[in-house]
């Protein structure tokens, strides 16, 4: 009769099987994938001291020296190699912090190419040329105190985690000189050496034994965005060690930079110049490298989004006629900004520093002819609520509006006023006031000279109200939608008079004297 099995095992029989193979793989599979470490190979308990370590590595090499001794030649290579690293006061404290080893390429290459030669042929120390020191080339080194004051602040901070006897950190340590250039006013950087294990150890992962180690070694990158002020909270760098690769990764993942696009011949046109805003400057480099755009081109393009587009062009020779006949550019590098149509470009040619970017940036963010918009109405005197560019004491100011949908005509339009302005603008650079002979152009030149005259262009598609408003009734050929095979566009010149309403003034400064509880008259 055979056994009955209970119920109660038959219930759990397939969880118990799980566990038990679950921990036959633990003891048998896993301990043959991890190999010994080197204080295994020289038969030494773990984080063994030097002198211990010199005292296992001389009783071994007795052994060699015996006529009896038949030990292969890459297991004594093995164990001079752990030798070397343990008693080296550096590697030694990497590899019992973190697990630290990155000359193993030595110590395969040493094995190959020793693997049939006698131990006594080997060159020695296998380690001589791969020690390094980074101690003179350190900088803006953290410590536990000043690590927690740097995360506090209100500004993004990328961190290099390296160790001073790293070879593959001396070979980075240039690159990353000039990550923080090309960062300069983005980020702040600095660096955490990992014998301060209590700063390195927060960026460290952890195994299953909660050892600390560095998955891909040293030199390993974090950083902390703005609103980061945690230790905890910090974001890993992912990809390869190259200054683009980084100095990408950090404009667009840490401090969350727009990417300026590029654009061939073909799209510049229709997906850049005519998709962007009408209102806005277009702001185009020409790249004869195809590289991407600079941190500071990226952090304006954020700063000046709502005075200017940006965009790339990668300029080749065989199109270099296009660009010199449309926008003036001869070669590149070069950088255009296109204020308006019918307007000429303005270039610059060759390279430039983010403070000359600036400064150009500052000089070309508006059109020649500025747009009228319900955020530039006050800016521009051109609003009904009593603000003049000429200050609170004008009495009378005027603007001069073409409003109308964009199009061909209302760019016909745009360079009339902007001829009349420019007119204008030399009647008063030529004289300080002994303008042309005629009274309508001397009064006209005076009233823009004084900020009392100011010519703009209104969007009548996209500020359908306020054209009407304008323009009462006669308003068809301009303002509003263009309707499906619309092609009757008037675009209308005209000009607004705002007279300061005296007795309404007086009513405000006489409310602002009774919510004060001041005597009439007197300041408040």
């Amino acid at each position: 009769m055979a056994m009955e099995i209970p119920a109660q095992v038959r219930r759990y029989w397939l969880p118990i099987l799980l566990f038990t193979a679950g921990f036959l793989f633990q003891v048998l599979v896993l301990p043959r994938h991890f190999p010994p470490t080197h204080y295994d190979v020289l038969g030494v308990e773990r984080f063994a001291s030097v002198e211990r370590v010199v005292e296992a590595y001389e009783s071994l090499s007795k052994e060699w020296l015996s006529e009896t001794s038949h030990q292969p030649t890459v297991d004594i290579i093995k164990i001079r190699y752990a030798y070397e690293l343990l008693t080296n006061p550096v590697l030694k404290r990497d590899y019992d912090l973190f697990g630290l080893d990155e000359h193993k390429d030595v110590l395969e290459r040493v094995k190959e190419q020793y693997q049939m030669v006698h131990f006594l042929k080997i060159d020695l120390p296998l380690l001589k040329d791969s020690v390094v020191s980074l101690i003179d080339d350190a900088f803006n080194v953290l410590t536990h105190e000043s690590f927690m004051s740097a995360i506090s602040e209100e500004y993004p901070l990328i961190i290099l985690v390296y160790s001073k006897g790293s070879p593959r950190c001396a070979q980075f340590i240039e690159y990353w000189k000039q990550i923080g250039t090309q960062l300069d006013g983005i980020v702040r950087t600095a660096m955490v050496e990992v014998g301060d294990s209590q700063v390195a150890g927060y960026f460290a992962e952890k195994r299953f034994s909660k050892r600390p180690f560095f998955r891909n070694g040293v030199p390993t990158l974090v950083a902390y965005p703005a609103n980061c002020k945690s230790p905890s909270c910090y974001m890993r760098y992912p990809g390869g060690l190259f200054v683009d690769s980084v100095v990408d990764w950090v404009a667009t993942s840490v401090v969350g930079l727009p990417r300026i696009l590029y654009y061939s011949k073909e799209t510049l046109g229709p997906q850049f110049i005519g998709k962007s805003g009408n209102h806005k400057v277009k702001t185009i480099f020409f790249s004869s490298t195809g590289e991407r755009a600079a941190p500071f081109v990226r952090q304006a393009a954020q700063e000046y989004s709502s005075y200017s587009s940006f965009g790339f062009v990668l300029w080749r020779e065989d199109e270099s006629q296009i660009w010199w006949n449309s926008l003036g550019v001869e070669s590149a590098p070069a950088l255009v900004f296109l204020k308006g149509p019918g307007t000429t470009p303005f270039v610059h040619h060759g390279i430039f520093s983010k403070s000359e970017f600036i400064e150009m940036m500052e000089e070309h963010k508006h059109h020649e002819l500025r747009q009228l918009r319900s955020d530039t109405s006050l800016e521009l005197g051109c609003d009904a609520r009593g603000h003049s560019r000429a200050g609170n004491d004008a009495a009378i100011w005027y603007c001069v509006i073409v409003a109308g949908r964009p199009g061909a005509e209302l760019s016909k339009k745009r360079q009339i006023l902007r001829k009349a302005q420019d007119k204008l603008l030399g009647d008063v650079d030529r004289s300080a006031g002994n303008v042309d002979n005629s009274v309508e152009t001397s009064s006209a030149a005076t009233a823009f000279k004084d900020d009392r005259l100011t010519f703009v262009w209104l969007d009548g598609e996209v500020q359908k109200q306020i054209c009407a408003f304008y323009l009462a009734t006669d308003y068809t050929g301009a303002c509003g939608p263009r309707d499906f095979g619309d092609d009757n566009d008037k675009p209308e010149i005209f000009i607004v008079r705002f007279q300061r309403n005296a007795t309404y003034e007086a009513l405000k400064a006489e409310k602002k004297e009774q919510s004060c509880g001041c005597s009439p008259g007197t300041a408040c």
